[in-house]
């Protein structure tokens, strides 16, 4: 589970400075217009807005972007597209399994566009509820060591509020709740004064698969050619890995 994570949070922070920096931005700017539309552009009432904003505005996502993607959400701004959320699976290198999570106008172009990158890398497609049950709706927020936090505080901070565990990830931890209670720990997280990086309701695997360093470059390249599509916003894979496979890779 952690080497997903750390996977996903390196990820992440690569692309704030490289060159899929437009592509971060577009998939930020989606999840603000679907919360908006979801739940109204009242941040005050609507705390998956909220966190959506927070999480682009941590990856510099310029404000008046932010802005006019909650507009065209809630109406306010006519633009907005209807984008739909469609889940596929499928089995990646060494028998990982994958969740992709589209966020799309166009249901024909996203599963034509995630089946030439499964086939073309090494992966598969599946039947629905074939992988899904080895994930779990879960709530997970990333507190970087930066804040000044130490893990015991933080643990301490956040079991009252309602988290399952803590696990070091390296340069943060990684706080797991259900995906009900992800709101008060991230609540939680703030009122003690420390800086979290993202909270998200995200899919973690109750099992994963260990991966040496070339089984963890062949799942890696996939998630990759994965995420090139611009409608595929997450990808979830049941793999794990050392740090030692890790910096080798980087």
């Amino acid at each position: 589970m952690s080497g997903h994570s750390k996977w996903a949070t390196t990820k992440h922070k690569k692309a704030v400075i490289d060159g899929r920096r437009a592509k971060l931005f577009a998939r930020l700017i989606k999840n603000i217009e679907v919360a908006a539309r979801q739940g109204g552009a009242d941040v005050s009432g609507n705390p998956t807005l909220y966190d959506a904003i927070q999480k682009a505005r941590k990856s510099s996502v310029p404000l008046e972007n932010i802005e006019r993607a909650v507009k065209r959400g809630s109406g306010a701004e006519a633009g907005g597209s209807d984008w739909l959320t469609i889940m596929y699976e499928g089995y990646g290198p060494n028998g990982v399994a994958v969740l992709i999570e589209c966020l799309t106008d166009n249901r024909n172009r996203a599963a034509s566009e995630v089946r030439v990158a499964m086939t073309r890398n090494g992966g598969s497609m599946a039947d629905p509820g074939s992988v899904a049950y080895l994930f779990q709706r879960k709530g997970v927020v990333i507190v970087p060591k930066a804040s000044g936090v130490t893990e015991d505080d933080l643990l301490m901070t956040v079991l009252d509020a309602g988290a399952d565990e803590v696990n070091d990830l390296g340069e943060s931890f990684e706080v797991v709740s259900e995906a009900t209670d992800m709101v008060a720990v991230r609540t939680a997280v703030e009122a003690a004064g420390w800086e979290y990086e993202s909270a998200d309701a995200t899919f973690l695997p109750s099992v994963s698969v260990p991966l040496d360093e070339d089984g963890a470059r062949k799942v890696f390249r996939l998630m990759e050619a994965l995420e090139d599509s611009d409608d595929v916003q997450n990808v979830f894979a049941n793999f794990d890995v050392t740090d030692e496979v890790m910096a080798s890779l980087d």
